[in-house]
């Protein structure tokens, strides 16, 4: 029987992710995921661990009034509100989407730029200023926030076990930044679906996921591996298409609340 096995939350494009027992879900995926975002200050151009891999170690818990908690080892904590949505707009840049969205102010900024070495500006984004899925994987008003290109990213418990084997040494989910864990399926098994339900929710698998340099970095330390694991280990079985792919974009089809422990149904 495939069930959910973990749910993740990354309140911060690129900071520490948040394990959680149950969240709400809806057109933009989990509640809070990846609504803040850094920008460099000089060109709104966002910034993740790919640049700075010692944004792993940035923890920033999302609070039920929409805010952040940051925090890291050596800095304290800092608290920032939610902006107003219609005020101190910026202009930023997520791959090859270009949108204006409220900046956080400057405490936050300069608390961040002392932390990662550079001048940067901590942005939030409304639901009204959300980005459209690329159509050709979703519908137009399919909407996504401040991830790279999709709501939701699942990974099967099967394939990330196979894959340590392969490599050697065991892996930390986290290295992938997941949303949603499937256990009870084989590996890779995910690949297959169409579409799937969770609890009272539907998912459409839009695509498979690319990997990059970020599968690189350990989220215990911030380092990267020095042998390139396991992209290295990827390339030799995973690649296709000039990427290589690991995990399952979803499309919520619903809204609801999602849970540890709930069944998952492969509809298609």
């Amino acid at each position: 029987m495939l069930s959910l096995s973990e749910l993740y939350r990354y309140p911060l494009k690129s900071g520490r992710g948040e394990a959680l027992q149950r969240s709400a879900v809806d057109g933009l995926g989990l509640n809070g995921d990846r609504r803040w975002m850094l920008v460099e200050a000089a060109t709104g151009r966002f910034i993740t661990q790919r640049l700075l891999p010692q944004m792993s170690q940035l923890s920033a818990l999302y609070d039920a009034r929409g805010g952040l908690t940051l925090s890291a080892a050596g800095h304290g904590e800092l608290s920032v509100a939610l902006p107003d949505p219609e005020q101190d707009l910026r202009g930023v840049t997520v791959w090859q989407d270009s949108l204006r969205v409220p900046d956080a102010g400057d405490e936050a900024a300069a608390w961040l730029s002392d932390l990662l070495g550079r001048p940067c500006r901590l942005v939030q984004v409304p639901e009204a200023r959300t980005r459209q899925v690329d159509t050709a994987y979703a519908q137009p008003g399919d909407r996504v926030a401040f991830a790279d290109g999709f709501p939701l990213l699942l990974i099967g418990q099967a394939s990330l076990d196979d894959l340590a084997q392969r490599v050697g040494r065991p892996l930390s989910m986290l290295r992938f930044r997941p949303n949603l864990v499937v256990t009870g399926s084989e590996p890779y098994a995910e690949d297959g679906w169409k579409r799937i339900r969770i609890g009272a929710v539907e998912f459409e698998v839009a695509k498979g996921c690319t990997r990059c340099i970020l599968t690189t970095v350990d989220p215990q330390s911030g380092e990267r591996s020095a042998d390139r694991e396991p992209l290295t280990t990827l390339k030799t079985y995973r690649e296709r298409e000039g990427g290589v792919y690991f995990g399952q974009n979803l499309l919520p089809r619903g809204v609801g609340e999602l849970q540890v422990g709930m069944p998952v149904e492969v509809l298609e």
